[in-house]
């Protein structure tokens, strides 16, 4: 099968998007399948690829958008359709599609090849969030133009799903998200760690991902006096001066990656994602995987991953800051530490069936369904080697400002260090 994957964000950026499309393309490697990338270029100040596990990657110019500084845009390109033509892919996967990927969807349409169509990213309700009501309506309007275009849409969760739907979106499918359980594991729980973040020995209640408006972390603000706990703030992106000024007494970590990242999510006694607008959430699981019980809004993504008293909280937005320190508390379990072994091991086991090899089978059969081209292995290859940023998962999803080169699937020195 030829694969055409049309990326709205891609490396040196990492994010949830960057994450699963690499473990997609790992896969198509591993069973034999031929793929492309189309993404946007890097910035100014990065180094970019022109190849992943031995496919080629077609850049694009990028943009920056106002008030969205962290999310550069692909801007769509004439070398799309060349591409396209060049390559004659069975079908088109559009990773999280709205700029680039809109322009994509449009012209595979007019081509005739089928297309795919992964949601990611909730746009419209970054656009709220950001305060621009219209840009939503619009967001909204355009989504179901690229989708409807598509064969059919996967979506994470079934809120998500829901959503997309009472939008007149159609042919909507579920399609979730793997995690890597090996590397996000409780045995990577480092008690030195725990005694340079806190010395006093007090709970580690942490946040990791992209510091940036939509994810809302100031709500963790309301924990930053309590004696017992010790903030930790692992990521970077445009909110982290605001927030350092606002959390002082928080530990901020920069940005962590590979085994730094796994050993930071293990160490954790409580893990709190603050923003309302995930569609998945991929932190959430990456706790769960490392025996981390999760707090989040009862909002998208999260409302399939959490169950109440069993691997965590759901908090209703509206009163997430003022119910936050109860839900700590709750789960913090601070007088009864055979219970929170066994809350610990309940999370691991939520993750157990979720692995990359799974998800991506299932995506095959999707393709193989509106292409009608089998999606069976074609050869037994070398497995592909696994890019570093397989372990900056989407919820380290924060962009670094001297972002590592990637050169036909090898490991550069610079990647193997953690960015801080």
């Amino acid at each position: 099968m030829r694969v055409a994957i049309i990326a709205e964000s891609f490396l040196p950026n990492i994010n949830g998007v960057t994450n699963s499309v690499l473990r997609v393309l790992e896969h198509l490697r591993e069973n034999g399948h031929e793929a492309l990338v189309i993404a946007p270029g890097a910035r100014d100040w990065q180094e970019e690829a022109e190849f992943y596990c031995g496919y080629r990657i077609e850049r694009v110019p990028t943009v920056m958008v106002p008030l969205i500084d962290s999310l550069p845009i692909g801007v769509p390109h004439g070398k799309v359709a060349v591409a396209l033509a060049k390559f004659k892919p069975d079908v088109v996967h559009l990773a999280s599609p709205f700029v680039l990927g809109g322009a994509g969807a449009l012209t595979a349409k007019a081509m005739g090849i089928p297309v795919v169509a992964v949601y990611q990213t909730d746009v419209a309700g970054f656009a709220k969030n950001y305060k621009l009501a219209g840009l939503s309506t619009a967001a909204w309007s355009w989504t179901r133009v690229i989708h409807n275009a598509c064969a059919r849409t996967l979506a994470p969760s079934s809120p998500t799903i829901e959503d997309l739907r009472s939008h007149r979106i159609r042919h909507v499918h579920r399609w979730g998200r793997g995690v890597d359980a090996v590397r996000f594991t409780p045995t990577k729980r480092n008690g030195n760690l725990r005694r340079k973040w806190s010395p006093q020995g007090k709970f580690i209640v942490g946040y990791v991902g992209r510091l940036a408006a939509e994810k809302s972390v100031e709500r963790l603000a309301v924990l930053r006096h309590r004696e017992d706990i010790q903030l930790v703030i692992v990521g970077d992106g445009p909110e982290r001066p605001h927030l350092e000024k606002l959390m002082p007494e928080a530990v901020f970590t920069g940005q962590l990656t590979g085994d730094d990242l796994a050993e930071a999510f293990a160490s954790l006694d409580v893990f709190v994602h603050t923003g309302d607008f995930e569609t998945f959430c991929q932190a959430v699981q990456e706790a769960h995987a490392s025996g981390v019980p999760a707090i989040a809004p009862n909002a998208g993504g999260p409302r399939d991953l959490i169950t109440n008293g069993v691997n965590g909280r759901l908090l209703e937005p509206s009163s997430f800051a003022r119910d936050l320190p109860a839900a700590v508390d709750s789960l913090l379990l601070a007088d009864d530490v055979l219970a929170r072994k066994q809350l610990r091991t309940r999370c691991r086991e939520t993750v157990a069936e979720r692995t990359w090899t799974a998800l991506c089978e299932e995506l095959l059969r999707h393709y193989e369904a509106v292409s009608g081209v089998s999606a069976a292995p074609v050869v037994t290859a070398a497995p592909a080697q696994r890019h570093p940023a397989s372990a900056m998962s989407s919820a380290a999803s924060m962009q670094s400002s001297k972002s590592p080169a990637v050169s036909h699937g090898k490991v550069t020195d610079a990647q193997r260090k953690t960015v801080a």
